[in-house]
């Protein structure tokens, strides 16, 4: 896998104390999705052409401005209503 410019490539790592694999393992899937990992293995799951990035890319941006939107409605509109 290719880095990119100013990506530091470093290994996920996740202690195992007292023979507790199980929570290693949960601790271990909860680090690889905050890195994104699974995010990135779905997009390269198969090949996308160079159009079809960038109409994703600008779905994706219009997707997360909507929702922005509407968290920004909702704080407001909760901090005018009356409570009785």
């Amino acid at each position: 896998m290719k880095l990119r410019e100013g990506h530091e490539h470093r290994p996920v790592e996740v202690h195992v104390e007292n023979d507790n694999v199980d929570r290693a393992l949960r601790a271990l899937k909860r680090k690889m999705a905050n890195e994104g990992v699974y995010k990135e293995l779905k997009k390269r799951k198969y090949y996308l052409k160079p159009s079809e990035q960038r109409k994703r890319k600008t779905r994706e941006a219009e997707r997360r401005r909507r929702k922005a939107m509407r968290s920004r409605v909702r704080k407001p509109m909760a901090a005018a209503t009356p409570t009785k």
